[in-house]
């Protein structure tokens, strides 16, 4: 049986695994990603973190054919160059990535392919996870940033421009307090991110009066559980976002399945509840049945949808 070398590269660790043509994800290894070190210090890193699991691989008699990569940043999947990224990487935008990757490890540039890590993540679950048999599904991430992907036929919907999937910045009714529409990541306004990401939490608590002693929205969430009306009012805010612009993409989309994943969706019933009660309100009436899942693959699914590429 053939295998494949899946790839999660972020901007805070990489992690990658040998997979089988099955979906089967065998072992993996994780290491930082060196993100202030600019694109060809994290280039030389994954490419060494690939190596030991082909040499892993190779002693198992395992015999991989490729490797895929779902990488933060818009991915031009066509030359496998990163167009463009924020800076949790620094340096990434312009990073020659299939071709900087093959070169290192000493294979064929075409046995090398790359997507945006949202894009890797849907694949994984449309192959293998919570949207496993389906003909179409709709993966829609809500954590440090909001970004989704459609899948068609087992084909992750990149766009023209390779863009697709950027849902976290289309207007939201959310996204304004005090009178103006709130800062977005993208340099933009009243964004959907700006609203119902998990740095947007814990931005509307310290609105509401919250302590700026609170750190992050790990720690609002916290707060929210013990019955901090401030922290409740900010996770449930958001939730309400993310659930109104998850229905609306539904019906534009209208995907077979919706699956929900990222950070907040593993949060617990205080965001889950008021996101898929927003949800279901905005739907049209055709889709008022269409499942909304939990992602189930977890921190393997962008590994999985990666090495999908390979085998795609």
């Amino acid at each position: 049986m053939a295998h494949a070398i899946g790839i999660d590269l972020g901007g805070t660790k990489t992690a990658a695994g040998v997979v089988s043509a099955d979906g089967e994800l065998l072992f993996s290894e994780t290491t930082p990603t060196l993100s202030r070190a600019g694109g060809e210090a994290v280039l030389d890193a994954t490419a060494a973190l690939v190596a030991g699991l082909r040499l892993r691989a190779a002693a198992d008699g395992l015999s991989v054919t490729g490797v895929g990569v779902g990488s933060a940043g818009v991915i031009d999947a066509g030359r496998g160059v990163v167009v463009s990224a924020t800076d949790a990487i620094h340096g990434w935008a312009g990073t020659p990535l299939t071709e900087g990757l093959a070169r290192r490890l000493g294979i064929p540039p075409g046995a090398v392919r790359a997507v945006n890590d949202v894009h890797a993540h849907a694949l994984g679950e449309a192959w293998r996870g919570a949207a496993a048999g389906t003909a179409s599904s709709l993966l829609i991430a809500f954590g440090t940033g909001v970004g989704a992907s459609l899948v068609l036929g087992g084909r992750p919907v990149l766009g023209h421009r390779y863009v697709g999937g950027h849902v976290g910045h289309i207007a939201s009714p959310y996204a304004y307090a005090d009178g103006g529409a709130l800062p977005c990541s993208c340099g933009g306004e009243g964004h959907v991110e700006a609203a119902a990401s998990g740095p947007a939490i814990h931005a509307a608590f310290l609105r509401l009066g919250g302590s700026p002693a609170v750190p992050d929205a790990r720690a609002v969430f916290a707060l929210a559980h013990d019955g901090d009306p401030a922290a409740r009012h900010a996770v449930r805010t958001a939730a309400e976002a993310a659930g109104q612009a998850a229905g609306g993409l539904a019906n534009v989309l209208d995907p077979e399945v919706l699956v929900i994943s990222g950070g907040l969706a593993d949060a617990g019933d205080l965001w889950w509840n008021p996101m898929k009660a927003a949800l279901r309100r905005e739907l049209l009436d055709p889709l008022v049945r269409v499942p909304v899942l939990r992602a189930s693959l977890e921190n393997s699914a962008a590994i999985v949808g990666a090495a999908q590429l390979v085998f795609n």
